[in-house]
C-alpha cells in the first residue's frame, strides 16, 4: 500500500523571519540554511556538519526591469514533509520512494512590490530548489538577462567535466581540478556539426566532483521545460559556479509569463559514490505521469542498419549523382544507385530475419527516405518530409515482412536541425508510422538549428523537444531523441520519452575513438537525468575491417561491451554491430540476447567515477539477475558479494570476462566464459583489463541443474 504524507504547513511568525531558516533532510544528515542578508537571498548546504556549498547568492537579472537579485524581505516561510511511493512505467526499480522536507520562502521586493518564491526540497541524498513567480500585477511578462544562481565550492575539487556549450554535449570527459579548467579547456574541445562555447571556465551539467576529503558532489537540473538549459561558469578566484543560461538568436535567455517557475537546481552529495548512481531525486522533482494509457509504452531491444553507415562501410544516400535535391522535384528513378545504400528492401529483410531468429523486438533503419544526398551542413530548411522512401526501399513490403516475422520496425526522422520543417510535417509523419506499425521513432537534430541563430539548448528548442514528445503521445509513439537537450527526468511525466542520446555515444568510436574510461563517467553525469541510447554491443573493434579508409578503433574490450547493457541503463537497447560480427562470437552474443531491459531492483555494488562501476539488476517480473562491470584506464580486480540474491535459492552464474591478456587496444576480443553455482553467500574476485570489464547472467536454477558446477 502506498504511503502518502504531507505534514501540516508551519508558517513562521514575522518576528523570526530576519533569522536564518535551517531545515534538515528526512534522515537528518543534510542541513540547509537560508537567509536574506543585506536584502540578498542566500543559502548554504552541509552534510553531517561538513559544508558542501558555502553561502551562495540566489536571484535573477532581468532585461529592462529592476532585477530580482536584491532588495528583498521575507514575507512568509512554510515547512512541510512529503512521503509517497510511486510506480514508474519502466525503470531501474519497481517502485520509487519520494521523501523530502520542504521549505517555501515567499519574499517581497518593496521598491517594486513584486513577489518571488524560492522553494527548497531536501532529500536524503541532496537538495533541489527553484524560483517561482506567482501571479501578480507587477510581474507578468519579463525577459531573463541571466539567472544568477550560485554554487560556492568549499575547495579546489576534482571534477569530471565537458566544455560549456549551447549546442552539443558530445565531448569526452576531462578529469581535472577546478582551477585547471581554463588551461585544459581548449584540449577538451573536439569538433562537432554544431557547437558554441561561451567561456574558458564554462562547463555543463550534470557536473560530477569529488572533494579531497571524499565527498561526491553532483550539480544538475530537473524538470527543464519552457526555460533555457543551465550551464555553469566558474569564478576561479572564489571557486564559485554561477548559472549561465543558453541564449536565443538575439541574446535573451528566457521569456517568462507569470505564473511560472524555473527548473529545479539540484545538488546531490554523499560520501559513497554509489548513492549518486542510485538516486531518484531527479525523477522525483518532475511531475507525475501525464499519459493515462501507457500499455503501448514498452522497452525495446533492437538491431539496425546504422553501424555499417557510421563506419563508412555503407551509405545513407541512394545516389552519388545529385549535387542538390529538391523534394517533389528531384526524380530519383532517373539516377544511378551508388551501390552502397544500406536501406534497401532486401538488405533490411536480412536484418529482420536476424532479429526474428535471435529474439530482438525491433529493427531500426536509417537512410530510407529521400533527401540524404545534400542535407549535411547546408542550413537547408526543407530537407526531408519523413514519408517519401527511396526507390529501393519498399515500405509496404518491409511492413508485411516484418509483421510476418513478429518484428517491429523503428522509424528514423533526421530533422537536420530544421525544427520548423519537422513541426510542419509531424502529424503526417506520425500517421505514416501508425499506418505501417512503427511504435518508436529515433529523431535526430544534427547541425545548426533553423531558425538560424537559435541553439539546441535555448528556450525555443527546449519547447520544441517537449512538443515533439507530447505530439508523439497523441499517436502512441515512443521517442528516442538524438542531439536534443540532455534529459532532466521528464521521462517520469512523459514515459514515451524512452531514450535520448545527448552525449558522446558509441558512434564516436568510429570517429577516432573515445577514452577507455568514458563509460565509467557517463552514469555519474549524463545518465543522472535519464537513460541514454548509447548503442553498445560492438564486437569488432578494428573499424578498418569494415571500411579500409577508416582507421578508428573502439577503445573497449568485448567483455566491456557486454557489461554496458547493465551499467548504461536504458529501456531501449541496441545491439549495434553487424550481424556477421555477432556470428563470429555466438557464445558472447548470448549475453546480449539474454539480458533484460526493464528491472525490479538495482544494486550498485562498486563505483568510483572515472575508474569503475559494478551494478546488479533484477529483471522485471522474474528472479534472474544480471551484473555488469566496466573498468577504466588501468587493470583492476573487482570483488563483489552476491548477497542481493534470495537467501533460499540456487542460481547458475555465467561470467563473461576479460581474458588474462585482454586489453582495450591490443587484445580487445580476448574473453572467457565460465559457469558457477552461486547463492546469496557467494563472492567473486574478478580481474578487469584496461578498458575492460565483465558481465554476468545469474539464472535461477533447480539444485539438480547446478550439479557439477564449481561453487563460488
Amino acid at each position: 500500500m502506498k504511503k502518502f504524507i504531507i505534514s501540516a504547513a508551519l508558517v513562521l511568525s514575522a518576528i523570526n523571519l530576519s533569522l536564518a531558516q535551517n531545515f534538515s533532510s528526512p534522515d537528518g544528515d543534510l542541513e540547509m540554511s537560508f537567509e536574506v542578508k543585506d536584502s540578498v537571498p542566500m543559502y548554504s548546504l552541509s552534510l553531517n556538519g561538513k559544508k558542501v556549498i558555502e553561502t551562495s547568492k540566489l536571484g535573477l537579472e532581468l532585461k529592462e526591469q529592476e532585477d530580482l537579485l536584491s532588495g528583498f524581505e521575507i514575507l512568509e516561510t512554510k515547512e512541510s514533509t512529503y512521503d509517497n511511493t510511486w510506480t514508474p512505467v519502466w525503470g531501474e526499480t519497481k517502485e520509487i520512494r519520494n521523501h523530502y522536507n520542504e521549505l517555501a520562502v515567499t519574499m517581497n521586493q518593496p521598491s517594486t512590490d513584486r513577489k518571488l518564491v524560492i522553494r527548497f526540497r531536501l532529500f536524503d541524498e541532496g537538495l533541489g530548489f527553484r524560483y517561482e513567480f506567482p501571479e501578480q500585477a507587477n510581474l507578468v511578462y519579463f525577459v531573463i538577462e541571466e539567472e544568477r544562481t550560485q554554487f560556492a565550492m568549499t575547495g579546489d575539487h576534482t571534477a569530471f567535466w565537458i566544455p560549456g556549450d549551447y549546442d552539443s554535449q558530445e565531448y569526452d570527459y576531462t578529469e581535472s581540478k577546478l582551477s585547471e579548467i581554463r588551461e585544459m579547456f581548449d584540449v577538451a574541445l573536439t569538433d562537432n556539426a554544431s557547437q558554441e562555447q561561451f567561456s574558458k571556465t564554462g562547463v555543463q551539467t550534470s557536473l560530477m566532483m569529488k572533494t579531497e576529503d571524499g565527498l561526491y558532489i553532483n550539480l544538475h537540473e530537473a524538470a527543464l521545460k519552457e526555460y533555457s538549459l543551465m550551464n555553469l561558469n566558474l569564478d576561479e578566484e572564489n571557486m564559485i559556479f554561477e548559472s549561465w543560461l543558453t541564449p536565443d538568436a538575439i541574446g535573451n535567455k528566457g521569456y517568462i509569463q507569470a505564473p511560472a517557475e524555473s527548473p529545479w537546481r539540484t545538488i546531490m552529495v554523499s560520501d559513497d559514490a554509489r548513492d549518486i548512481l542510485a538516486s531518484n531525486m531527479n525523477l522525483n522533482l518532475n511531475e507525475p505521469n501525464k499519459i493515462d494509457d501507457t500499455s503501448w509504452i514498452k522497452p525495446i531491444k533492437y538491431i539496425g542498419v546504422w553501424w555499417e553507415m557510421i563506419t563508412g562501410k555503407s551509405s545513407w544516400a541512394y545516389t552519388d549523382e545529385l549535387p542538390a535535391v529538391k523534394l517533389g522535384e528531384t526524380d530519383y528513378t532517373k539516377t544511378k544507385p551508388n551501390g552502397k545504400h544500406a536501406a534497401n528492401t532486401e538488405h533490411v529483410k536480412e536484418y529482420i530475419d536476424f532479429a526474428a531468429e535471435h529474439g530482438f523486438d525491433g529493427v531500426l533503419v536509417e537512410g530510407w527516405n529521400e533527401g540524404w544526398e545534400d542535407w549535411f551542413g547546408k542550413s537547408k530548411d526543407y530537407v526531408f518530409n519523413f514519408v517519401t522512401p527511396y526507390p529501393d526501399f519498399d515500405v509496404e513490403e518491409i511492413h508485411k515482412y516484418a509483421q510476418s516475422k513478429g518484428v517491429k520496425m523503428i522509424m528514423h526522422h533526421e530533422t537536420s536541425g530544421a525544427i520548423r520543417n519537422y513541426e510542419r510535417h509531424m502529424d503526417t509523419a506520425y500517421k505514416f508510422m501508425n499506418k505501417y506499425d512503427y511504435p518508436a521513432v529515433k529523431s535526430g537534430y544534427v547541425g545548426d538549428i533553423i531558425p538560424r541563430g537559435e541553439h539546441h539548448y535555448g528556450q525555443w528548442a527546449i519547447n520544441h523537444f517537449l512538443y515533439a514528445v507530447e505530439k508523439a503521445a497523441d499517436y502512441k509513439v515512443m521517442v528516442n531523441a538524438h542531439e536534443a537537450v540532455r534529459p532532466t527526468g521528464l521521462r517520469r511525466t512523459y514515459p514515451n520519452l524512452i531514450g535520448n542520446e545527448s552525449a558522446r555515444g558509441t558512434e564516436f568510436q568510429a570517429f577516432g575513438g573515445s577514452k577507455p574510461n568514458h563509460v565509467t563517467i557517463l552514469p555519474f553525469t549524463r545518465l543522472i537525468g535519464g537513460p541514454m541510447d548509447y548503442t553498445p554491443g560492438i564486437f569488432e573493434m578494428d573499424i578498418s575491417k569494415l571500411n579500409p579508409d577508416n582507421n578508428s578503433h573502439v577503445n573497449s574490450t568485448l567483455a566491456n561491451q557486454l557489461a554496458l547493457y547493465v551499467t548504461m541503463y536504458s529501456p531501449l537497447q541496441m545491439a549495434a554491430d553487424l550481424p556477421e560480427n555477432y556470428m563470429k562470437f555466438p557464445d558472447a552474443f548470448q549475453f546480449i540476447k539474454d539480458v533484460a531491459l526493464d528491472w525490479d531492483d538495482s544494486d550498485y555494488l562498486e563505483a568510483e567515477p572515472g575508474d569503475y562501476i559494478t551494478v546488479a539488476r533484477k529483471e522485471k517480473g522474474g528472479n534472474n539477475w544480471f551484473v555488469g562491470n566496466v573498468n577504466g584506464n588501468d587493470a583492476r580486480t573487482s570483488k563483489i558479494k552476491f548477497d542481493f540474491l534470495d537467501n533460499d535459492k540456487e542460481y547458475i552464474a555465467t561470467v563473461y570476462s576479460d581474458a588474462a591478456d585482454a586489453h582495450y587496444k591490443d587484445n580487445p576480443q580476448a574473453y572467457e566464459i565460465k559457469k558457477y553455482r552461486v547463492n546469496s553467500k557467494s563472492q567473486l574476485s574478478q580481474r578487469s583489463a584496461p578498458g575492460g570489464g565483465y558481465a554476468i547472467s545469474i539464472m535461477e536454477a533447480e539444485r539438480s541443474e547446478t550439479r557439477g558446477l564449481e561453487k563460488l
